[in-house]
């Protein structure tokens, strides 16, 4: 038999977690975000789950395509553009809705003769990718030189500080936003991830894009999904293949970085860093089994780790451990281990199968 580790996907949970991000968007619509392989969960059964979402985005052609593969028709946002020339031709022949955010993307849009319906990126302060406000007025003049127009569908923009509320620079930059593609009232906008539907009085305009909460993830910072009405989607779970007592002043794992100050119950669990679980989660970062809360102590190894079972006297070997998930919030252990969530469920690995209910 293969060893019990496991996430388990509970599509239903996702499917509340979007009629959330859609009532909170309206009137705007709600794209489902789901790159990075449906945030770790398998983007064919995520998107195949949220098939009544009007538009899928995802970074990249190849996860574009792997909508389609799934016998999905809906158009599919490619927040990252396209990469070459040829990927218009693709984007025009499956339906694909490319952000453009570069000078070069004009130029390939210049030099092909195919003409997908696409969007442009308005830098408005993350300063990752998107055309300068003040080069708007420019870019829009060269579209109409080329005949593209038409095909423009609107303007987007990201946040870089949504997820702390109280920052002044989300309105900052949805002032600048508002500014910058005024003089186009008749094209769409889209400005909203997924903590910015949390942001009161936050303008959405027509397109929201919903991504981490979508998989029970907090997207603000000091608060775990549940608090804000989110199911966890994912549950990552491991038996405990060992139990054994250890005495005071023994030590556990590599580095023997715990020490047992008591007479400890302890158990190993079947799952490390291997399986994408973080190994900087330490001591005392949170697990759960049989409904009740334990830690974990000493350092993560590749293929295993150890938990304190005090909490719980009658666990025994074969009792499955939740890692996160209905106990434990996967922001709590992103917290412990000095991350966020979205690295946690993106990063567990091939190794760990998905079973989905």
């Amino acid at each position: 038999m293969p060893r019990p580790t496991l996430a388990r996907i509970d599509l239903e949970a996702l499917r509340h977690n979007y009629r959330q991000a859609s009532e909170r968007a309206a009137p705007a619509l709600a794209m489902a975000v789901v790159k990075a392989d449906g945030y770790g969960h398998g983007i064919a059964q995520v998107a195949q789950a949220l098939s009544d979402a009007p538009k899928y985005a995802v970074a990249c052609l190849e996860e574009a395509l792997a909508i389609r593969a799934a016998g999905l028709l809906q158009p599919v946002v490619l927040l990252q553009g396209v990469h070459s020339a040829g990927d218009l031709d693709l984007c025009l022949q499956r339906g694909f809705e490319p952000v453009l955010h570069g000078h070069q993307q004009l130029d390939w849009l210049e030099q092909g003769e195919a003409r997908p319906t696409f969007w442009l990126k308005v830098n408005t302060g993350m300063n990752r990718l998107g055309f300068h406000p003040d080069e708007l007025a420019d870019v829009m003049a060269r579209l109409d030189r080329l005949g593209a127009r038409p095909g423009l569908l609107g303007f987007v923009t990201h946040f870089a500080c949504a997820d702390d509320n109280d920052s002044a620079m989300t309105e900052e930059q949805t002032a600048c936003f508002v500014e910058a593609t005024a003089p186009w009232p008749e094209l769409m906008k889209s400005v909203g991830n997924s903590a910015a539907h949390f942001i009161p009085g936050q303008p959405l305009f027509d397109w929201s894009r919903p991504g981490i909460m979508l998989y029970g993830g907090s997207p603000l910072l000091g608060k775990i999904g549940p608090e804000l009405g989110l199911k966890p989607v994912m549950s990552l779970q491991a038996p405990l293949m060992s139990v054994r007592t250890i005495e005071a002043g023994e030590s556990v794992g590599y580095g023997a970085g715990f020490v047992a100050d008591r007479r400890l119950r302890m158990g190993m669990v079947a799952i490390g860093y291997g399986d994408g679980y973080p190994r900087h989660a330490g001591t005392d970062t949170p697990a759960a089994t049989n409904g009740r809360r334990i830690r974990l102590i000493g350092r993560v190894s590749m293929d295993m780790l150890a938990v304190d079972l005090s909490n719980v006297p009658d666990a025994r070997e074969g009792d499955v451990v939740e890692l996160w998930g209905e106990t434990v919030a996967v922001d709590e252990v992103a917290r412990c281990a000095g991350t966020i969530g979205y690295e946690l469920l993106t990063g567990i690995t091939a190794r760990v199968p998905r079973e989905y209910r």
